[in-house]
């Protein structure tokens, strides 16, 4: 916006934040039925794919013109920093298959449950898809300038026709698939807090004044985060590891091992057990790594 309409306070971040939230967000939070949000979740997959076969055809184009040179495969380690960062990725690679939130208020208004599992199945194969075939075409074409956030990149000349043009598309179909799959984590995210707090309570579907209560808190609450966090990197690195490896790896190990039905195995217990120590190993380490790059390696920048 800033680009296109120049530095104004109608295209400052808050502004836009808000308009998005009342105009965007606001409705689609506001129904009751997650099958209400079955088109919206449709185009926002189809979304994801428009921003792979962009990035893809761009990718190719570059090829067959010899404009692009073999990127490095390595990690270039320098130092103890550099080293130690590399366990933030696992976290964030983590967090892109964290659905387990989704599963049960799908599987409830579902005609036939037994769909669930082909759905899931279905799920993970299109996402590992587009999240492989992004993480492909996209550091073939930026290479070692690749930015934590890929969309950063596409903010330049991309050395093709109709560059500017591209990038637009780009950012705009990326942007609107942010809006559309927010509705369906936030869907589940307030049903899951109903639950904590009220665990007695009549179905929030049922009650207006509460969902119009829980769903105001929340959207709030997640509005002034999105103005406050600097860098959606940020949030990633921190909630990768913890709420996301939690809710991945050492949660579902621990109702395995809890197992009230006895229907754990010996097996199950054991790799119940390597998860935990994994998840809470990787964990440690990420935050540690994190910590160290936000305030040391930023006190050096300002130091120098």
């Amino acid at each position: 916006m800033q680009e296109w309409f120049g530095h104004h306070w109608w295209t400052g971040r808050s502004v836009l934040l808000l308009l998005t939230t009342l105009l965007v967000l606001a409705p689609l939070i506001s129904f009751k039925r997650v099958d209400s949000l079955r088109y919206t979740s449709a185009l926002s997959v189809g979304l994801a794919v428009v921003f792979v076969v962009i990035t893809a055809g761009v990718t190719i184009t570059k090829i067959i013109n010899g404009s692009i040179a073999m990127p490095r495969l390595q990690p270039e380690l320098v130092d103890q920093a550099s080293f130690w960062k590399l366990f933030t990725t696992v976290p964030i690679l983590v967090t892109a298959y964290i659905c387990h939130h989704n599963v049960h208020p799908i599987d409830n208004e579902l005609k036939d449950p037994m769909q669930m599992k082909s759905i899931v199945r279905t799920s993970i194969m299109l996402c590992s898809s587009v999240y492989v075939a992004t993480s492909f075409f996209g550091f073939l074409l930026f290479g070692d300038h690749t930015q934590d956030d890929i969309l950063a990149n596409f903010d330049g000349d991309l050395g093709i026709p109709y560059s500017s043009l591209i990038n637009d598309v780009v950012r705009i179909s990326y942007c609107l698939h942010l809006m559309l799959v927010f509705p369906i984590v936030f869907f589940s995210l307030r049903l899951n807090l109903d639950g904590l707090l009220f665990p007695y309570a009549i179905p929030i579907a049922f009650d207006t004044r509460r969902f119009f209560m829980i769903t105001t808190f929340l959207m709030s609450f997640i509005f002034l985060g999105a103005n406050f966090v600097p860098s959606i990197w940020d949030a990633f690195q921190f909630t990768g590891a913890t709420a996301t490896v939690s809710v991945g790896f050492i949660f579902p190990a621990a109702v395995a091992l809890r197992d009230n039905h006895g229907i754990a195995t010996k097996k199950d217990r054991r790799v119940s057990w390597v998860m935990i120590i994994l998840a809470i190993s990787s964990s440690i380490m990420a935050i540690c790594s994190d910590i160290y790059s936000l305030f040391f390696i930023s006190k050096k920048v300002t130091v120098s």
